[in-house]
């Protein structure tokens, strides 16, 4: 008996129809996420080219023949009739990207505090000084962000593993400030970029020169020398087709490549540490539900230390040379109490009501809802295994520090994830029954089993959101050597609470921080229940203010209880 793929069958004559049969044309969605992709680099590009025509006419005409490719892509993406084609598109519109990612670089390369700290970390690292725990207050001037903390100071030194700066070091002939920096970051974007468009099926690939490169928001994050952005190409090799790391029980050059990559990405960047318990459980799961548990665990276990040593060979040199330092520095962005500051949660208390006297409980939030995250994607890891990129970073807002990029750093993994982690990839995946009787394993009891993980997580963040300022603030007198500035201000602070505080104050015009008042008159400590007058001084001698209408407010920090207390002054600090 012969089956469809044996049968044999005998040539006949060539028909004209057979002759003049032409390839199938490209999918429709395939054309439309071209020309997607290719809409999106129009995105920031003429910012760019108006910069660029008065200073360096040369890249503006650079940058016009991008705008000639953009419009020549978005022709052929809708008229080709060959995959092939519409493939070679694909590949104008990344070389494209890539163009326009280099250009906005040559033009914006100064880079923010964090290309700064990196650039001085690299420089230190190749005069053989101590990296870890220096403060370098002069770094931060002339506009540069600062980090206030709760205990009225800021932060000044470098507080990620050392990855970036030792990839900086061979940069330091470009210059000052923090160019070196932001040419590391923003050539670790464009090679992650590349490294996923090329990872991706056909199809697909425009979509990540669209994600990576258009909208205008991952090159930002490059000229401005986030080590995150370092961190994020390297874990593009270790997301991509991850349910397959290990197949067979064996990892294989890939699956070693995998592993190095993961660790050399926790070696740049806080942030991979979040995802890597996801991704680790993620691969038990889908090993086990094929070799048994023995098998499964020996393959995570491999996984795990290759990529252990990795990391400890990038970090070996300040493990043996400031091992103190280097403990604390790397743990800095996780202790270093900065102030609140994001658009998750903590908006509540920064923006629509004065405060709360439980600020340190929204860390507890973000820690609980990552570990029942982490539960839930244990126990239902065929539901949300294909979400195994983006879980760790919804942690982030609940956090005293829950701000966007956090999320949208990371954000190509979450296309990486979506398209070559199919949901059929879990479907043998073994998870635990959670002791469950037989009866009550339906949609009830994972409900129920959801509602008790995440819980304790919501009602940390309603305990630290419902709390009560507890400094009560007056302002008393201002002193304008101008009608647009203001050089004193005099206030009466109640401390409502049963604890003696030590605040520290500042005035804020936005969603930001700004720097912190110095106490010209006043007791550092207020006795609980106490009532003092303190007379403050702005940072640089004169504070501006902003247009009239814009809402100003006094903040108090104060860092053991960790608390805000905040009061509108906008009519109190104006000329009356």
């Amino acid at each position: 008996m012969y089956s469809a793929e044996t049968t044999l069958v005998v040539p006949g004559p060539r028909t004209g129809a057979a002759v003049s049969a032409s390839p199938a044309p490209p999918a429709q969605w395939h054309r439309v996420l071209t020309l997607l992709a290719d809409i999106g680099l129009l995105i920031g590009t003429r910012a760019v080219w108006t910069s660029a025509a008065s200073h360096r006419p040369a890249v503006a005409a650079v940058i016009s023949l991008c705008y000639a490719s953009i419009l020549a892509c978005g022709v052929l993406a809708l008229v080709v009739r060959r995959v092939r084609s519409l493939a070679g598109v694909d590949v104008c519109v990344l070389v494209t990207g890539v163009t326009l990612t280099l250009c906005a670089w040559i033009m914006l390369h100064n880079g923010s505090d964090e290309a700064l700290l990196t650039t001085q970390a690299a420089r230190e690292l190749a005069a053989g000084h101590p990296v870890y725990g220096q403060p370098w207050p002069w770094l931060f001037g002339r506009g540069v962000a600062l980090t206030p903390t709760v205990t009225g100071g800021y932060d000044f030194t470098y507080g990620y593993p050392p990855l970036a700066p030792l990839l900086t070091v061979p940069m330091l002939w470009l210059g000052h400030g923090g160019t070196p920096a932001t040419a590391v970051s923003t050539g670790a974007l464009i090679a992650g970029t590349v490294v996923l468009w090329r990872m991706l099926p056909v199809p697909w690939r425009s979509a990540a020169t669209l994600v990576c490169l258009g909208f205008g928001m991952l090159p930002s994050y490059g000229r401005l020398g986030y080590p995150a952005v370092v961190a994020l190409a390297l874990l593009v090799p270790v997301v991509v087709r991850w349910p397959r790391t290990g197949e067979g029980g064996r990892l294989g050059a890939a699956g070693l490549a995998g592993a190095v990559c993961l660790g050399a990405a926790c070696a740049a960047q806080q942030l991979p540490w979040f995802l890597a318990p996801f991704l680790l459980a993620g691969i038990y799961a889908v090993r086990r539900g094929e070799l048994g548990g023995r098998a499964a665990t020996l393959v995570v276990l491999r996984f795990a230390g290759a990529a252990a040593c990795a990391w400890c060979a990038l970090n070996a040199y300040f493990v043996v040379s400031e091992p103190g330092r280097w403990l604390t520095g790397i743990a800095l962005p996780l202790t270093q109490g900065a102030v609140l500051h994001g658009q998750g949660v903590v908006g509540v208390s920064l923006y629509l009501t004065d405060g709360s006297d439980r600020i340190g409980w929204y860390s507890h939030a973000s820690l609980l809802l990552l570990a029942g995250l982490l539960a839930l994607f244990v126990l239902f890891v065929r539901r949300l295994g294909p979400a195994a990129t983006v879980l760790p970073w919804c942690a982030f807002y609940l956090a005293t520090r829950s701000q966007d990029g956090y999320y949208l750093l990371m954000t190509p993994l979450w296309l990486a994830a979506a398209v070559t982690t199919p949901a059929s990839a879990f479907t043998r995946a073994w998870q635990p029954r959670a002791g469950l009787p037989t009866g009550v394993r339906g949609r009830p009891a994972r409900v129920a089993v959801t509602v008790l993980l995440l819980a304790p997580a919501a009602a940390c963040a309603a305990v630290a959101a419902t709390g009560t300022p507890p400094l009560r603030m007056r302002v008393t007198a201002v002193r304008h050597p101008t009608a647009a500035t203001v050089s004193r201000l005099a206030l009466q602070v109640t401390n409502t609470g049963g604890t003696a505080l030590s605040p520290h104050f500042m005035l804020t015009t936005g969603q930001g921080m700004g720097a912190y008042w110095q106490v010209v008159r006043g007791p550092r400590t207020l006795p609980a229940h106490g009532t003092a007058p303190y007379e403050l001084r702005p940072p640089a001698g004169r504070f501006p203010l902003p247009r009239p209408g814009a809402r100003i407010r006094l903040r108090a920090f104060t860092a053991s209880p960790q608390t805000l207390s905040s009061a509108d002054v906008q009519k109190a600090v104006r000329p009356g």
